[in-house]
């Protein structure tokens, strides 16, 4: 069995995103136009400088996202909405959106399908588990998500992208989180962030 990842941008204060967040400004009050360019300059900026990183971004062989992340849309499926990465999604595995609501699965192009969960974290992961086979599952957040799992104990290793800048609030990473001990695995700094992995010691 593969390990349970949580990988996450966060600014140098611990904010994944601002408050206020919309579907015009997914990132809210993120100090710009609500896009999160800032939080993510590494990623689309300085793309050759962090490539290690970016490459294993997506190389799980599951995800598990919270219901904010997929999307704007709140309460019941009244209107249709596959994400915000068009129509071939850069997961090209199964992901699995933890939500209220009960939807039927939406495939997309490129080998992503959307499943919907409504039994909880534990559910999500079991089903991405079992999807992944011996591949690793991404939790990629929000941070509300990755606090979920953080706190129950079911993360082994956590990847912090600490951006150069703080958002002073939003939504914050370990917010309500008891006390973890973690090991340090690596640490790279470039010139927009700061690359650190942990493993979750149990």
């Amino acid at each position: 069995m593969g390990k349970v990842i949580c990988d996450i941008t966060i600014s140098l204060d611990g904010y994944s995103a601002g408050h206020h967040q919309t579907e015009e400004r997914p990132f809210g009050d993120d100090g710009g136009d609500g896009s999160g360019a800032a939080l993510h300059a590494w990623m689309f900026d300085a793309p050759e400088e962090n490539r290690a990183e970016i490459d294993r971004l997506n190389t799980a062989g599951a995800f598990v996202m919270g219901r904010n992340m997929f999307g704007p849309v709140r309460g019941a499926w009244d209107r249709p909405w596959n994400g915000w990465w068009g129509d071939d999604p850069p997961f090209h595995a199964p992901v699995f959106v933890l939500t209220h609501h009960p939807r039927d699965p939406q495939p997309m192009d490129g080998g992503t399908t959307f499943h919907f969960v409504t039994e909880g974290i534990t559910a999500a992961l079991d089903r991405a588990r079992a999807a992944a086979g011996d591949g690793d599952v991404t939790v990629m957040g929000g941070a509300t998500t990755v606090n979920q799992y953080l706190t129950a104990g079911l993360v082994d290793e956590l990847r912090l992208h600490i951006a150069a800048f703080t958002l002073g609030s939003g939504t914050r990473l370990f917010d309500g989180v008891p006390p973890l001990p973690l090991r340090q695995l690596t640490a790279r700094p470039t010139s927009l962030v700061t690359h650190l992995t942990y493993a979750v010691l149990r």
